[in-house]
């Protein structure tokens, strides 16, 4: 996609990264504006969204507005050189609407209403909510499209978030609208969803339904639901084209609404077309990831974000200063965390870090939730890490518009996530996200940047192309890898690959079907393992194991790397390697222990030719290094997350302290250089 929104907000800042969050002066009385502002100055934030939860405020009763305030917030932002990203305030009806409309409230799988008194309380398909929502936008739109501090439009806010599925009777018309569109024809639906099966068959449009929870305990039709999680994030989409379509007929700024990285019920690929820059929001999980699990998570998440940026970059919308308030425990940020999280997301790729929020709350569900001022003021450690952060983006100004470039690429695809975790399946251990996460933290540990591409996308500019669990695939994936190996490319692909279609029929002839040929593998039987259950290897070390999942394969045409080593299964193959034309093409068919997994990384980066950014073996833990590159310019980001100081043996000019980098000089425990490269 084009980086045009994002450059022109970055001029808008004069050419510097963008530095701020989410300013609700609504939450606070006239006379602590004043002194808002006078922090973001000392702070140097130069960019705030405004206006994202202010429905209610902007709109007390319907088609009268109440403008005043606004008016009044962003001339004191713009006198004061604070430029703004300005919401449409879509993401939440004030009470009035829901208690007026009430069937534009949502409706859940077992035909419950929900109801107001939170957030994103409506059901996407409502006319009702589509024609308040639009009406306002237009509003906002016009009254502000001329005002010298709007330097951008923020569409809603966290689409999805909370209100991802609708069963209601507006939803299920709606879905038969989709449905219609996408079939033509009852005869081509009852195909694709293979009705077939239990008696199923619909001669009527009006027969068909959401997947609501069944009368008994049972499993809903696989596809029926694969099609509703596609229904319903084209129509959380529709609703940001109205509105975004509204902002660009009225205004010149981009447009924008902001993702949150990994987020299962939105289709990012398809959202991302439709932005005029690409924006997200990320949270540190503090538990269930494993040790360094959250730390990895945020390399994981700006990958993301930068590869649905088309490699371009991309800005950090949301994150937190220290603790978030959603989760079982909150604990606070460590030393030096709320700098190292920033820059991270900054080394990979974003030209810019916003937080939730500007000032603490006071009340409400997120009193808790850390913010830039915190409740104890600026006579406080956060404020304080939270101005020399805003002097360190100050001094990385000349990085801005820079990229990453990567060798390696990891498949995602969101239909395929949808549909490899729907019930009734071999293992419910078998997940979307599960072996992604493996490889790229790998890849993480061994310095090695990464992107994401969707599978049908163009793999030339990649040596190697890794595809975990990609359990349906269209048309196009198969022959797209087997054209990216066949060039010289790398590509391996692991258990429960390219097993269904896209109408989630299996491919019939041996798994795994979109890319047995290529792999030179035939699976004739799953033998998914039970759990604690392992299997020893034989051809990587003594102490060899897999677990999760084991299947029974033939080599065809590929060469057996690995075997099991006992069971029924002694003897198939376990890891293989297939050359086709000019590339190679691998295939793993279990889960393998760490030790094996690291082997099978290291190979694959060896037969690809890939290295890591820096010539250091072992490569040291804690030790997360970036390039960026712009122009003549290499910006190396090098953050340390370890409690030891660590070697970066390169020369340079290390951007946050202005002094030379020599190559025998060192990161300390829990610091961050960014090191202008010389040469």
């Amino acid at each position: 996609m084009s980086n045009a929104g994002l450059r022109a907000v970055t001029a808008r800042l004069g050419g510097k990264l963008a530095y701020g969050g989410d300013y609700n002066p609504e939450q606070w009385p006239e006379s602590v504006w004043l002194e808002d502002v006078a922090l973001m100055k000392e702070a140097k934030v130069n960019l705030v969204s405004v206006g994202i939860f202010s429905w209610a405020k902007l709109e007390p009763a319907e088609k009268e507005y109440e403008f005043g305030w606004l008016d009044r917030v962003l001339d004191l932002l713009h006198d004061n050189g604070i430029a703004v990203d300005l919401a449409n305030a879509s993401a939440t009806p004030p009470p009035w609407f829901s208690r007026r409309y009430p069937d534009s409230l949502p409706v859940d799988a077992n035909g419950q209403r929900r109801w107001y008194g939170a957030r994103q309380a409506f059901c996407p398909s409502s006319p009702d909510y589509r024609t308040a929502s639009a009406r306002l936008t237009r509003a906002i739109g016009e009254r502000y499209a001329e005002h010298p501090a709007v330097a951008m439009w923020h569409v809603h806010n966290e689409y999805g978030c909370h209100n991802w599925h609708c069963y209601c009777d507006t939803s299920a018309e709606a879905f038969r609208t989709w449905l219609r569109d996408r079939y033509s024809s009852l005869d081509t639906l009852n195909e694709a969803w293979g009705t077939a099966f239990w008696s199923q068959r619909y001669y009527d449009w009006a027969e068909i339904i959401p997947p609501r929870t069944p009368a008994y305990h049972t499993f809903a039709n696989p596809t029926q639901q694969l099609d509703f999680w596609r229904f319903s994030s084209d129509e959380l989409l529709d609703c940001f084209r109205a509105e975004a379509e509204i902002l660009r007929e009225v205004s010149s700024a981009p447009v924008t609404t902001n993702f949150m990285t990994f987020f299962k019920p939105l289709d990012y690929w398809a959202w991302a077309a439709e932005q005029d820059l690409i924006s997200n929001d990320h949270y540190r999980i503090v538990e269930g990831l494993g040790a360094g699990g959250a730390t990895h998570d945020l390399a994981m998440s700006g990958d993301l974000i930068r590869s649905l940026a088309g490699g371009q970059p991309w800005l950090l919308m949301e994150h937190s200063t220290s603790a978030v308030n959603w989760q079982p425990r909150n604990p606070a940020k460590l030393p030096g965390q709320l700098r190292r999280d920033s820059l991270t997301h900054t080394a990979r790729g974003a030209d810019g870090a916003l937080f939730f929020q500007w000032r603490q709350s006071k009340a409400g569900a997120e009193k808790f939730h850390s913010a830039l001022v915190p409740h104890a003021g600026t006579d406080s450690k956060l404020w304080r890490d939270v101005v020399a952060l805003g002097n360190d983006l100050h001094n990385l100004e000349e990085v801005a518009g820079s990229t990453v470039r990567a060798e390696v690429a990891i498949t995602v695809d969101w239909e395929s996530w949808w549909a490899i975790e729907l019930d009734s399946h071999p293992s419910v251990e078998v997940t979307g996200l599960g072996e992604l996460r493996r490889f790229h933290r790998a890849l993480w540990e061994r310095g090695v940047a990464c992107d994401f591409v969707h599978p049908d996308h163009d793999l030339s500019g990649y040596r190697l192309v890794i595809v975990p669990t990609l359990y349906l695939t269209g048309g196009e994936a198969g022959p797209n890898l087997t054209e990216f190996v066949e060039a010289g490319g790398t590509a391996l692909v692991t258990y429960f690959s390219g097993i269904v279609d896209h109408n989630d029929h299996v491919r019939l002839g041996g798994y795994p079907g979109a890319f047995r040929d290529l792999l030179g593998v035939r699976v004739e039987e799953f033998n998914p393992l039970l759990a604690g259950d392992s299997v020893e290897l034989e051809g990587i070390g003594s102490e060899a194991t897999g677990t999760l999942w084991t299947e029974a394969a033939t080599a065809t045409t590929a060469e057996v790397l690995v075997t099991y080593k006992n069971g029924p299964l002694a003897g198939r193959p376990v890891i293989t390697s297939n050359s086709v034309g000019n590339g190679e093409a691998w295939y793993v068919g279990t889960r393998l222990d760490a030790a094996s997994h690291a082997w099978l990384v290291g190979s694959v980066l060896i037969s690809a030719g890939v290295k890591p950014v820096l010539p250091l073996s072992p490569w040291p833990d804690g030790l997360d290094v970036v390039e960026r590159v712009g122009g003549d310019a290499r910006y190396l980001f090098a953050i340390n997350h370890s409690d030891a100081a660590i070697a970066v043996p390169v020369r340079g000019k290390d951007l946050l302290t202005g002094r030379e980098w020599a190559e025998t000089d060192t990161v300390g425990a829990g610091a961050v250089v960014v090191i202008r490269l010389a040469g």
